[in-house]
């Protein structure tokens, strides 16, 4: 059975795509591909989630196949959620407990979470015309978010992304672990290793190097 309503609620739910978003083909096909071989997954756009009084906004690359793409909400049910959630409550800014589960208690405060790329991409790598595609999604988002002033950016994909929603040019934001720049208006943008498996288990990102970015993101509090 496939869920009626998204398990959470955007606090952006005009800057949503559609539940059979149309506009990028190859996702499409995977989509459809995973709604048959699992259809009680949430298997559609993920939507936003978080506080809409946000002053920071966490910005991921796309949703993981057994995270968002299962339980329709971001960095919830994989890896690399549990990294992000556990930080997040370090730093004040969710209350309750996380359990991978979108039913669970957790809220956040203070920030909020959205994705470059809203659909689930094929070995998790949005192509470039993809990005290109659910870019008005994303900078709709960020455009009904003004009390945001602080970005924190898992991976390279994702600060592009939101370096580009800033009106930042490419050479004025290059990604780095740690980089940090501002925006023509002030807005200013941080760059974390996204939180992934991989670059866990490799020692690419530990945990202290990706607290370190978020008490970055709390010295800037507005």
């Amino acid at each position: 059975m496939l869920f009626a309503s998204p398990p959470v609620v955007s606090p952006v739910p005009q800057a949503e795509a559609p539940r059979d978003c149309p506009l990028c083909p190859r996702l499409v096909r995977f989509r459809e591909e995973c709604r048959a071989e699992h259809p009680g997954w949430w298997n559609s756009p993920v939507p936003a989630w978080g506080d809409a009084d946000a002053w920071l906004a966490v910005v991921g690359m796309a949703p993981g196949k057994q995270g968002a793409n299962r339980t329709g909400r971001p960095f919830t049910g994989d890896f690399a959620g549990d990294l992000l959630y556990a930080t997040l409550a370090r730093f004040g800014l969710s209350t309750g407990t996380y359990r991978a589960d979108p039913a669970d208690d957790v809220r956040l405060q203070g920030a909020l979470i959205l994705n470059a790329v809203k659909c689930l991409p094929p070995q998790n790598k949005p192509e470039p015309i993809e990005i290109a595609t659910c870019r008005p999604y994303f900078e709709a988002a960020l455009a009904s978010l003004p009390r945001v002033r602080v970005l924190v950016a898992l991976g390279a994909i994702a600060h592009a992304a939101a370096a580009r929603a800033l009106g930042l040019r490419p050479s004025q934001a290059r990604f780095g672990h740690g980089s940090e720049v501002t925006a023509p208006d002030g807005r200013i943008l941080l760059g974390t290793y996204h939180s992934s498996r991989y670059n866990q288990n490799t020692g690419r990102l530990t945990a202290p190097m990706f607290e370190a970015v978020f008490a970055r993101a709390m010295e800037l509090r507005p």
